[in-house]
């Protein structure tokens, strides 16, 4: 038990995807995941709101969205000290190599293709949620 009398807290994901399909199906995934919270939001914007009221420990961030791009969100993430630890998964339909590139120089920590093996995305949460906690 913490001070507070709560259990220890559980880790938080944040998923950010403009279609709610992709949303839900990725709710969905990761509903494998035990002692995780799982937030959504539906563009940029929304994303950042979140990244600053609930602190989330990883996010899985679409790149083609209205009103900010997930480059843009992930750069805003990473420069910021308060928030670059946040792990970063980009999940997207775009996979051409400048894609991937631009990805990494605004500082995602991985990359994953759509159509997404579901076993492949969990196991990769799992591992750097499990780094997170270790560092």
């Amino acid at each position: 038990m913490t001070p507070t009398g709560s259990t220890t807290s559980e880790q938080k994901v944040l998923i950010v995807d403009d279609n709610a399909q992709n949303l839900e199906l990725l709710c969905i995934y990761m509903e494998d995941l035990a002692g995780v919270k799982v937030l959504t939001a539906v563009n940029g914007l929304e994303a950042m709101e979140k990244v600053k009221s609930e602190s989330p420990d990883l996010i899985l961030l679409d790149i083609m969205m209205p009103k900010m791009s997930g480059f843009e969100v992930c750069k805003r993430i990473k420069s910021d000290p308060r928030t670059r630890d946040i792990v970063v998964i980009m999940v997207t339909a775009l996979n051409e190599p400048s894609d991937v590139e631009r990805a990494a120089e605004c500082g995602t920590d991985d990359y994953i293709s759509k159509p997404i093996d579901r076993a492949a995305l969990v196991q990769l949460v799992k591992k750097l949620l499990s780094s997170r906690a270790r560092a």
